[in-house]
């Protein structure tokens, strides 16, 4: 009797990342963790790793644990105000926080203040209804041991000792509530993010590419991907072959999925929206500010645009933003080209893409008051929030650019989601990440999930999930459900992580 003689698959890698985002360089480091032996290539358009959504002054940089960002925790109609995306989001942080401690403890990371800072996390309301509203979140939250540090107060005096900017000048009368919680920190994802990559360049089968354009992705019928790449500063252009593709492209990777023809890709669509900030020029006055102040979004305001004044550590030195303020543009990347909305669309996603539009009239109508804004109008923004701000202390930064998720609904509709989205093929040979915020702080478990997906049968092996529990000594299990876990995780990652230490003096 024969036997069935099994298909080999001649690649050039094992897997090839598009971006050098911390997606990719998460994704690369958990995968040569498990398995020293992956051959792995990664390809950058730019010139330098986590240029674009990675990037300090193009990233929230919040460590989003959802301490103090209200658009996790919306107010239902009947009043009531769900927690369960504010939950699931401070878990999957913890996660990101126990694999940088076990980076730490290998060495692969060196110093954990290069990248993450502990600032403490505020949100801050004013008028009665929104007052109400923070106080019923708090009060759902504080039953969370994952926020059971949280404080509340309405009490001027507190607040003013707490953030002493937000409470000068203001009106006395007017009724105001905060919540803070010390645990809060600040991350640099660029410099994380070229950490991770600096340590992948050094190891075997590793190669990182810069200056190199995807142009094309075909699906071979050995199952493999032949991904066509330009080499940006010589023009010319080649093909490799890998057993595994991830996009990881952050505005780019919807073009780039569309390209690839996934059946599982089909119908998404992508609604760009760009973004920039208020800096502070006044030494004197960021050196009063040691906080993230978080307040609500506007009506109609894309979750990236909730304001908040922000306390930053960019290459060593502290820095004070204020905003994002939202534009519109049709570029998907910062980098990109004004013709990247056009571009995307196609048959299978037009009408999802009229349908969410049709929808999203608030929206349109929020971005284009945001995009004709006067300097005046911006520094008024600034005032809700700091009332004795000069405007002579501050000057506007360029933000980042996203692209925010519209999925196709079983009806033929479509909406507009915010947050971010893993698609993948049936055979697990090509994923693709879309959408943005949280993705940066949730990045580790998102990539976890992607590895469930996507090599499912090394997931379920012991050696996988041995080395995972070394990496994420909770994986498996619920900090929010296991108090004792949850105060024995938090202990371990804070003292590696130097978040016990004052930062700032």
């Amino acid at each position: 009797m024969s036997r069935k003689r099994k298909t080999v698959v001649e690649t050039d890698a094992d897997v090839i990342l598009i971006g050098a985002g911390i997606m990719s360089a998460t994704l690369g480091v958990l995968l040569k963790e498990l398995n020293p032996d992956l051959s792995i290539e990664i390809y950058e358009r730019l010139d330098v790793a986590a240029a674009e959504s990675s990037d300090a002054w193009n990233n929230a940089g919040t460590g989003h644990s959802a301490f103090c960002e209200l658009n996790y925790t919306p107010q239902k109609a009947n009043g009531t105000v769900d927690v369960k995306k504010a939950i699931s989001i401070a878990e999957s942080f913890e996660i990101s926080k126990q694999f940088w401690t076990y980076l730490l403890d290998k060495g692969i990371l060196k110093d954990p203040c290069s990248f993450i800072r502990n600032i403490p996390h505020l949100s801050f309301v004013w008028g009665e209804k929104n007052v109400e509203y923070l106080k019923t979140r708090y009060n759902n939250l504080k039953s969370c041991n994952l926020f059971n540090e949280m404080q509340y107060s309405e009490n001027p005096a507190e607040i003013k000792e707490w953030v002493p900017l937000i409470m000068e000048g203001r009106d006395e009368r007017e009724p105001i509530a905060a919540t803070k919680v010390d645990l809060g920190t600040d991350v640099n994802f660029g410099s994380l993010t070229r950490e991770m990559f600096s340590y992948l360049a050094k190891q075997d089968k590793v190669a990182l590419h810069f200056h190199h354009e995807i142009r094309d992705l075909n699906k071979q019928d050995d199952g493999s991907w032949e991904i066509k790449v330009k080499n940006l500063d010589s023009g010319n252009k080649k093909k490799r072959l890998a057993k595994f593709v991830f996009i990881g492209a952050g505005g780019g990777s919807l073009l780039l999925l569309e390209k690839a023809n996934i059946k599982e890709g089909k119908g998404f669509g992508g609604f760009p929206v760009s973004g920039q900030w208020l800096k502070c020029t006044n030494e004197e006055v960021i050196a009063r500010h040691h906080a993230k102040v978080y307040g609500k979004a506007a009506v109609g305001a894309p979750p990236m645009s909730v304001p908040h004044l922000d306390t930053r550590i960019i290459n060593g030195k502290q820095a004070l933003l204020f905003g994002p303020y939202a534009g519109f543009s049709t570029k998907f990347l910062k980098n990109g080209s004004y013709f990247d909305l056009a571009a995307s669309i196609k048959f299978s996603n037009i009408r999802p893409m009229i349908s969410a539009g049709l929808k999203s009239i608030d929206l349109t109508k929020y971005l284009i008051e945001q995009v004709r804004q006067s300097p005046e109008d911006r520094f008024q923004a600034l005032k809700e929030y700091m009332p004795n701000a000069d405007i002579k202390d501050w000057e506007l930064e360029i933000a980042g650019q996203r692209v925010q998720v519209i999925k196709k609904k079983p009806s033929g509709g479509g909406i507009l989601e915010f947050g971010t989205e893993v698609v993948s093929a049936g055979d697990g040979s090509i994923a693709a990440l879309l959408g943005a915020s949280p993705g940066a702080s949730t990045a580790v478990s998102i990539m976890i999930e992607l590895m469930g997906k996507c090599f499912k049968k090394e997931m379920q092996t012991a050696d996988w999930q041995s080395k995972i529990r070394e990496m994420i000594p909770s994986f498996g299990q619920k900090l929010a459900e296991d108090d004792e876990l949850c105060q024995e995780t938090r202990q371990r990652t804070s003292a590696a992580l130097k978040l016990n230490e004052k930062v700032l003096a």
